[in-house]
């Protein structure tokens, strides 16, 4: 081919265990009333599953719109394919994220997480588009994850940019594989 039409070759992706790309999409996630109910409707509806629960996250140092957060949360994953879908649901009011998706148009779809080696930066490319940080928290697989805010907050919902690291490839990749020969079995594990 010639001239403006020529087609390129991208260069090959770095891609996690289970099969999602680095730099891009690995998750996606929604915010939800009964997390229970919500697990169930996932596997029902959408043939995703085992999921992985972990009853509260309140991390020490969470940082929510620059201020010290308190907000607590329940949260469970489970895979659809290659995705992992992310469910979660506020323990109480305290601001938050969470709290001021569902203000703003209700419950349901809240974010797409984006692996990054550095999230620090990744988030300095991010903020350099007009970007600003939402919320910061210490993640259980290591490292910090980081939402980010595009300029309309939950309306369009956020990018959290999830660290990339060996242990947690290695943590959502034994949930993929978990997903692969399921049974429709014990279908609420432990998160860790």
């Amino acid at each position: 081919m010639t001239g403006t039409h020529m087609s390129q070759v991208a260069p090959p992706r770095e891609c996690l265990g289970y099969g999602q790309p680095v730099g891009g999409v690995v998750q996606t996630a929604f915010v939800v009333e009964d997390l229970a109910a919500a697990i169930e409707r996932q596997i029902a509806d959408c043939g995703a599953g085992p999921f992985f629960r972990l009853d509260h996250f309140l991390r020490p140092g969470q940082v929510y719109r620059g201020a010290p957060s308190r907000a607590d949360i329940a949260l469970a994953m489970g895979f659809a394919g290659h995705m992992l879908i992310e469910l979660i649901q506020p323990l109480d009011e305290h601001p938050s994220v969470y709290r001021e998706a569902i203000a703003r148009r209700g419950y349901g779809f809240h974010h797409f997480g984006v692996g990054a080696r550095d999230v620090d930066e990744a988030a300095r490319a991010y903020r350099a588009r007009g970007f600003v940080e939402a919320f910061r928290a210490e993640v259980p697989t290591g490292g910090e994850v980081i939402y980010l805010d595009g300029g309309n907050g939950a309306q369009d919902g956020f990018i959290e940019l999830i660290p990339v690291s060996a242990g947690m490839d290695a943590h959502f990749t034994a949930m993929w594989r978990a997903s692969l020969d399921w049974d429709g079995r014990d279908q609420v594990r432990p998160f860790l």
